[in-house]
């Protein structure tokens, strides 16, 4: 696939930086002329994976969260998000409806909207390390 256009941004882990990306990934697909309902979907995900690198991420120490966002092929949106955190010990236990580290304010279904509102998601990480959340979405010419 042709990479056409990419963005990428590093912010500190404050929760206040959550809206800026979920805004700053809106404006960057609004190139490929996505639906409100496309958007929306964008965004969404976009705040689940930013959220869980600042809350589970870094739960203890403030950290950097690293974003990116690629258009391919002129109809291709892949997000990454990163953070060098406390990593995840079993990525599968981790991506169960209603799983969470974060306590009973949480409701452990932020992997499982990412999945839903994206055409694709994969997490990667490693315990003391980090983790890596990538997301695609195709957004259709409506001509």
């Amino acid at each position: 696939m042709k990479n056409d256009n990419y963005i990428k941004i590093e912010f500190p882990s404050r929760s206040s930086n959550e809206s800026f990306a979920r805004s700053a990934v809106s404006a960057f697909a609004a190139q490929l002329d996505p639906t409100l309902d496309e958007l929306g979907d964008i965004k969404t995900a976009v705040s689940e994976a930013v959220t869980n690198a600042i809350v589970h991420g870094y739960p203890e120490q403030l950290g950097i969260v690293q974003l990116k966002a690629r258009i391919y092929d002129g109809e291709f949106l892949e997000i990454t998000i990163k953070d060098k955190g406390c990593g995840i010990e079993d990525v599968k236990k981790a991506m169960q409806p209603l799983f969470t580290t974060g306590g009973e304010e949480r409701s452990g279904m932020g992997f499982t909207i990412m999945d839903s509102f994206m055409d694709r998601m994969r997490v990667r990480s490693r315990p003391g390390k980090g983790t890596t959340v990538i997301m695609s979405k195709r957004i259709r010419s409506k001509l």
